[in-house]
């Protein structure tokens, strides 16, 4: 089984593997998370002001169960399978498009055509949306990049252009709120490198440099021309909350521009579910149950639309239910998206989890 251990960086051995993956201000892989560590990486964690950082211990287990589907089932599942609504999809030159672009944004944030790569990307992403009028998002099928900033971006910019149309915006609104998705953070790109690589919890003195972050990508995009005020007082407000909460201002429900707070809730959702220096990933179950916890903090009306449009069990996937059985899923509710209809691999019973008052008392693990 494998553990996680948390070591100061001067106590690493060469052999260990490291459990975190190592960035750069830019986002960009230094050290890949499951890496073999050397003499060379640990000299090159240090200098770059690393001081602690998780590693693995342990083996895998090798051995995975297999899964056996009774005839009563197979019936079942053919019987009640239910396409998923419309997902963004992007081909593999999209994504190879995208990957570049993001890339190029992020590594020439002062560049005078940092507006041309913005809209390219962006246009990208909603010819992608409209190919198959796309209403939904399975958050796996959204890889464009390995590396942390130019993910995220992507993540943000998608997932808040597809809450956009759920709210029925203006077409010209879809493509703003996705202009200020792949930007929202590129103040980091002026954050210290070893406050954004720092594996434990940031002090008072270091967040409050990292929420400058905000203010710093303001300053970036507001006198640009084709970037208007929309779009600026998106980024300067993404970590705003309706509770006055928030920073950088304090701003409070009234305050907050309507795309910062599509932003939030999608940046939120991806941080939570994405992998970083300082923490592990949540379940994408567990990020949508803290993103309903929140009603207190994000907008309602951003908060039902995100939570009709992920997809946290695509149709076909293998759940396990706490009865100790083995399920496929074959229908959602974007109604109740942590309660779809799933079916029994050794029974065949079919579980409504989102209408059945029977199921009331299952749940996916």
């Amino acid at each position: 089984m494998i553990k996680r251990k948390y070591m100061r960086t001067r106590q690493l051995k060469p052999g260990m593997r490291i459990d975190q993956s190592v960035v750069d201000r830019l986002g960009r892989n230094l050290v890949a998370r499951g890496s073999i560590l050397d003499e060379y990486v640990i000299e090159s964690l240090l200098k770059l002001g690393v001081m602690n950082v998780y590693i693995q211990e342990g083996e895998i287990d090798p051995e995975e169960e297999k899964l056996v589907i009774s005839p009563e089932a197979q019936k079942n599942i053919e019987k009640l399978h239910t396409s998923d609504r419309s997902k963004v999809k992007l081909s593999n030159s999209v994504r190879e498009r995208v990957a570049h672009g993001i890339q190029y944004i992020y590594s020439n944030a002062e560049a005078h055509d940092l507006s041309e790569a913005t809209s390219s990307i962006t246009n990208d992403l909603l010819d992608a949306i409209d190919s198959n009028d796309a209403i939904a998002i399975d958050i796996n099928e959204l890889k464009t990049s390995d590396e942390y900033t130019f993910k995220h971006s992507v993540d943000v910019a998608t997932i808040s252009m597809i809450l956009a149309k759920q709210q029925g915006l203006s077409r010209k609104d879809i493509y703003e709120i996705g202009v200020a998705g792949l930007l929202h953070d590129v103040g980091k790109t002026r954050v210290p490198i070893d406050i954004l690589n720092k594996p434990g919890r940031l002090d008072d003195k270091e967040f409050e440099v990292m929420k400058q972050h905000t203010v710093f990508g303001y300053r970036m995009v507001k006198d640009k021309p084709d970037f208007n005020e929309a779009i600026s007082l998106a980024v300067l407000q993404h970590h705003e909350k309706i509770n006055g909460r928030g920073y950088p201002l304090g701003a409070n429900e009234n305050q907050i521009t309507p795309y910062a707070k599509i932003l939030s809730v999608a940046d939120i959702y991806d941080a939570l579910v994405t992998e970083r220096p300082y923490k592990q990933a949540f379940s994408q179950r567990d990020a949508v149950e803290m993103i309903m916890s929140m009603t207190g903090e994000l907008d309602m009306s951003a908060m039902k639309s995100f939570l009709e449009s992920m997809i946290l069990y695509p149709v076909g996937s293998i759940v396990d239910l706490c009865n100790g059985e083995k399920a496929k899923v074959v229908r959602n509710n974007p109604h109740y998206i942590l309660r779809p209809t799933v079916v029994g691999l050794q029974t065949g019973k079919v579980y409504d989890l989102g209408d059945d008052l029977n199921c009331a008392n299952i749940i996916i693990l």
